[in-house]
C-alpha cells in the first residue's frame, strides 16, 4: 500500500501490559457494506502472545488479592465509560461488522455495558459452602480462588458483546486475561482498551492481542501458562482447540454453533409468533448462534403460516447498515456470503422451493454499497430433513420451513441434528409447552418468545453446540478453583 493509502486507514495496535504496542506485520480488515479495506489489524503470533501472557502473569498477584468490592467498582467504572461513548462504539461496530446501526445501538453495545455491570454485581453475592461433622469433631468449608491467566477467544458476529461476556466474569473473579478478538472485527475491542486505564484497570490485567486463529489463537491455546480457555465460535475450531490444549489439561468453556428449531403448534398465537420468528431468523443477518434456522409448523396452519411469514420477511429492508431504517445489514465477508448463497443453491438443486429472497427477489442497493456483501432474507420450503440446509449451520439470513403432524414426530425431527443450542416452542397449551421443552435436546428453550435472557441462568449448548455453561454461578465456577478445607477441632 502507498503511504497515502495507509494514512487514511485505521491501524490497530495490540494492548499489552497497559500499553499499545505496534506489530511487525498487519492484515486487512474489510468494511462489509462497501467491500473496501477499512482498517489494518496486527497479525500477531507467538512473540506477541508470549509478551501478553507474561504481562498477565505479572499482574495476577496484585489483581487477585483485591477484594471483590474493589474489582466491582472498577468494572462499574468501565461500564460507565463504554456507555458514555455508546454512539461511537455503535458506529464502529456497525461499520466493522456490517450489522445495522440500530442493532448495534440497541443490542450489542448496551449488552456489553450490561455484561460489566452484571458481573460487577454478581461477584459480590457468591457464597462458599460449609458442613459440620460433630461426631468427628470436624468442620468442612470451601474456598474459591481465581485460576490465573485466562485465554479468551471471541467471534465476529457480536464482537464487543461476546468479548465482554468473557472479560467481565474473568476479571471479576480475580483472573487476568489475554483476549483475542476475531481479526475481522477488532475495532471495538481496541476502543475498549483505550478506556481501561481511566476505569482503573491495572496494567496487564486485560491484554488484547489481535490476529488470526491460526497464528495468534493457536499460540494462546498452546501456551503452558494459560490454564483456562473460553472460546465462542465454530465446532470445527473447537475440536482443534480441544486437541491442542489436551496435553496441558486445560479447562475449557466452548460455546459453539446451533441449528435451532422453532416448533409452531396449531394453537400458536400467530400474531406474536410470526413477527418474533421472522426476527429470530433474520436478526443480525442471521449471524447469531441462537437464530432460528428450522421452522416446523403443524400441518393444519402450515399454508397460512407460510403465506404470512413470507409476507413479513419481505417487509425487512436490506441495505446500508448506517441507515437507521434498515433491518438487514451486510454479511461479514465475501467468502461467508458465497458460502451462504451456496446453501440456497444446494436446496434448489435438491428440489426445495425458495419462496423469497436470494435469487428470487431483486436486491436494490445504494451506489456506494454495490460491492458490499448483502443478501435478502430468504425462506426455503419443501426441504428434506436430511438436506445439508436442515443439518448444517448456515449462519446467514436463511431459514427453512417444513410441516409436521404430531408432537411425537416433531420432537424426534427437531432433535435429529448434531447441534443442541436453542429451541423455541409456540403453543397456548401450557401442558404441551412443558412436555416439549423437557424433551428437546437443547441448552435453552424459549416458549412463545425468543432471546429473552437472564444472565443469572446457565447459557450454553448440548451435543456439538458446546461444553460448559456461562452465567452468574456457572461463570464463577469456571473462572475460579474450589478448595475443600477440613478443620478438626
Amino acid at each position: 500500500p502507498t503511504m497515502a493509502h495507509s494514512k487514511a486507514l485505521l491501524v490497530l495496535e495490540n494492548f499489552i501490559g497497559g500499553k499499545f504496542v505496534p506489530c511487525s506485520s498487519y492484515i486487512d480488515s474489510y468494511n462489509p457494506s462497501t467491500g473496501d479495506v477499512y482498517c489494518r489489524v496486527p497479525d500477531s503470533g507467538k512473540e506477541e502472545v508470549e509478551a501478553a501472557v507474561k504481562a498477565a502473569k505479572d499482574a495476577f498477584p496484585i489483581w487477585s488479592s483485591k477484594s471483590p468490592m474493589e474489582r466491582s467498582q472498577i468494572l462499574n467504572k468501565l461500564a460507565d465509560l463504554i456507555e458514555h461513548d455508546l454512539e461511537a462504539f455503535a458506529q464502529a461496530e456497525s461499520k466493522d461488522q456490517g450489522k445495522t446501526i440500530t442493532f448495534a445501538r440497541t443490542v450489542d453495545i448496551p449488552r456489553a455495558v450490561h455484561n460489566f455491570r452484571f458481573f460487577a454485581s454478581s461477584i459480590l453475592h457468591h457464597v462458599t459452602e460449609c458442613t459440620e461433622m460433630p461426631a468427628m469433631g470436624c468442620v468442612h468449608y470451601t474456598s474459591r480462588a481465581p485460576v490465573g491467566v485466562a485465554g479468551l477467544i471471541s467471534p465476529w458476529n457480536l464482537p464487543l458483546y461476546l468479548l465482554t461476556w468473557k472479560i467481565a466474569p474473568a476479571i471479576a473473579c480475580g483472573n487476568t486475561v489475554v483476549a483475542k478478538p476475531s481479526e475481522m472485527t477488532s475495532v471495538t475491542a481496541w476502543m475498549m482498551c483505550k478506556l481501561l486505564e481511566k476505569a482503573g484497570v491495572p496494567p496487564g490485567v486485560v491484554n488484547v492481542v489481535f490476529g488470526t486463529g491460526a497464528k495468534a489463537g493457536e499460540a494462546l491455546v498452546c501456551h503452558p501458562d494459560v490454564p483456562l480457555l473460553s472460546f465462542t465460535g465454530s465446532t470445527l475450531t473447537a475440536q482443534r482447540i480441544t486437541e491442542k490444549s489436551a496435553p496441558h489439561c486445560k479447562r475449557l468453556s466452548l460455546e459453539l454453533g446451533g441449528k435451532n428449531p422453532a416448533i409452531v403448534f396449531d394453537d400458536a398465537d400467530l400474531s406474536q409468533c410470526i413477527p418474533t420468528t421472522v426476527r429470530s431468523s433474520f436478526a443480525n443477518q442471521g449471524e447469531i448462534c441462537l437464530c432460528t434456522s428450522r421452522i416446523f409448523v403443524q400441518r393444519g396452519i402450515y399454508s397460512e403460516f407460510l403465506k404470512r411469514f413470507v409476507a413479513e420477511a419481505k417487509k425487512w429492508k436490506t441495505g446500508n447498515p448506517s441507515d437507521p431504517t434498515i433491518d438487514v445489514g451486510a454479511l461479514i465477508s465475501k467468502e461467508h456470503l458465497e458460502k451462504v448463497r451456496n446453501y440456497v443453491k444446494k436446496a434448489q438443486a435438491e428440489g426445495a422451493k425458495v419462496l423469497c429472497g436470494e435469487g428470487v427477489d431483486p436486491l436494490a442497493l445504494p451506489p456506494s454499497n454495490q460491492k458490499g456483501y448483502f443478501m435478502l432474507p430468504t425462506v426455503i420450503a419443501e426441504v428434506k430433513d436430511e438436506s445439508c440446509c436442515m443439518q448444517e449451520e448456515i449462519f446467514g439470513p436463511v431459514t427453512c420451513v417444513v410441516a409436521f403432524d404430531t408432537e411425537e414426530e416433531v420432537i424426534r425431527r427437531a432433535n435429529g441434528v448434531k447441534y443442541g443450542l436453542a429451541a423455541t416452542v409456540w403453543s397456548s397449551n401450557v401442558g404441551r409447552v412443558h412436555r416439549v421443552a423437557h424433551r428437546l435436546q437443547s441448552g435453552l428453550v424459549w416458549t412463545n418468545c425468543w432471546l429473552v435472557r437472564d444472565l443469572n441462568l446457565p447459557f450454553g449448548g448440548m451435543k456439538a453446540s458446546g461444553v460448559g455453561r456461562e452465567g452468574a454461578k456457572d461463570s464463577y465456577e469456571f473462572f475460579t478453583e474450589v478448595k475443600t478445607i477440613t478443620i478438626k477441632h
